[in-house]
């Protein structure tokens, strides 16, 4: 059995209401609902984080060592921005 954990960026929380006719009409809500399904039915256990706030996001990278065997990521508007971030990720040790 694994353990993931997903973790998603600023402005994600809007999946399913910003702008749907270009991001769809699926909330992030309904990305984690399946996510954990297909998780469990697996075997495996899930978490998941949004935060807009990058320190969240580090801290949470980091209360993963040792618990967590995958990152699942999508660091929205930090993709181009978070060196803090990336250094968490690669900290860590966790395939991501």
């Amino acid at each position: 059995m694994a353990s993931l954990l997903l973790i998603n960026g600023p402005n994600l929380n809007l999946l399913g209401t910003r702008e749907p006719e270009l991001y769809g009409a699926t909330t992030l809500a309904d990305i984690e609902n399946q996510l954990q399904t297909e998780a469990e039915t697996l075997g495996h256990s899930f978490a998941a984080l949004q935060s807009n706030a990058e320190a969240e996001l580090v801290d949470r990278v980091q209360a993963a060592a040792g618990n967590t065997d995958f990152i699942l990521i999508n660091p929205g508007a930090f993709t181009h921005t978070s060196v803090a971030l990336r250094d968490a990720l690669l900290g860590v040790a966790i395939p991501f």
